[in-house]
């Protein structure tokens, strides 16, 4: 038509290379971003809840230092239910209290430590260093839930020692034992890694001299391929039980 510009065949060629070019540069920027979000994506973490409470926030101190534009989806979970969501690879690593690998996951055991004892600030108790079974005579306790691998262990202690306690309360979560002795309401056995995180001017810790062994197991699911920033987070978890160590 007069007046208007005709694209010539070469400038038609043209065209569609520029077009096809332009394709490529979206299809590589598209990848680019792909490995931007793997890089930065989301960790999916369960753990047992007390230690959601207790060794999961330093850890997640250590991991946001290394990588401050990555993310971790923390799901507290019991066990079984912890176990079986590892073996169905629902999450990336676990933390839980069992001595077995469930299927299609590798275990390691990461912290091995004791029991401790929880006291009301104030409490005559507080002038030892040490307690032994004896020491909890007739005193008011808050213990676990019926049930508990723990609350089993430390019934035999005193059962063995011949000690009478006052169980007053029991309830399954060791941070609300904590909370309750803070209160005055009793005496308590809980794990020491909630034990120090609740520690304070309310809240007295001692060690035991009868050793129950609390331990903490990393889970790994066998999968051909692993988030890569698992390996980080992995190394945060060790560095918050490092941590631990050094200051119990």
């Amino acid at each position: 038509m007069r007046g208007r510009l005709r694209p010539t065949v070469r400038a038609l060629a043209l065209m569609q290379e520029v077009e096809r070019s332009f394709i490529g540069l979206e299809q590589i920027a598209a990848r680019a971003q792909e490995l931007r979000l793997q890089a930065t994506g989301r960790l999916r973490l369960a753990c047992l809840p007390a230690l959601a409470h207790a060794l999961v926030p330093q850890a997640l101190v250590h991991f946001a230092k290394a990588l401050p534009q990555a993310s971790v989806s923390v799901h507290p979970e019991e066990s079984p239910w912890l176990e079986q969501a590892m073996s169905e690879q629902r999450f990336d690593l676990g933390l839980s209290e069992t001595s077995e690998a469930p299927a299609g996951v590798t275990l390691q055991t990461i912290l091995q430590v004791n029991e401790v004892a929880v006291l009301p600030a104030g409490h005559r108790l507080c002038r030892k260093t040490v307690l032994t079974p004896q020491d909890f005579e007739g005193e008011r306790f808050v213990s676990l839930a019926a049930g508990d691998s723990y609350r089993a262990q430390i019934d035999q202690m005193f059962a063995a020692a011949q000690v009478t306690r006052h169980t007053c309360l029991e309830t399954a979560s060791a941070v609300a034992v904590c909370a309750m002795v803070r209160q005055g309401l009793g005496l308590a056995i809980v794990n020491p890694l909630t034990a120090l995180a609740m520690a304070g001017p309310d809240l007295v810790v001692r060690p035991l001299s009868v050793a129950i062994a609390f331990k903490v197991s990393l889970l790994l699911p066998e999968v051909a391929a692993p988030h890569p920033l698992r390996p980080a987070l992995v190394a945060a978890v060790e560095a918050a039980t490092t941590a631990f160590h050094a200051a119990a």
